[in-house]
């Protein structure tokens, strides 16, 4: 996805603060699941995990 719409994840979270906590909670788990798979993230972990929570979304 090509930059979400900040608004629409905020409606989902209770304030600003949760939300970069669970991007950063959930750039975390994607990090650690491709260094125990052995793969190699073009992307940075932060952008896919806000496409994830934008992905869940919708």
């Amino acid at each position: 996805m090509l930059n979400p719409n900040l608004g629409k994840l905020i409606q989902n979270c209770d304030n600003r603060y949760r939300l970069v906590i669970d991007v950063a909670h959930t750039a975390r788990k994607v990090s650690a699941e491709a260094e125990k798979a052995g793969e190699i993230i073009v992307e940075k972990p932060v952008s896919l995990a806000i496409d994830k929570l934008a992905s869940e979304i919708e």
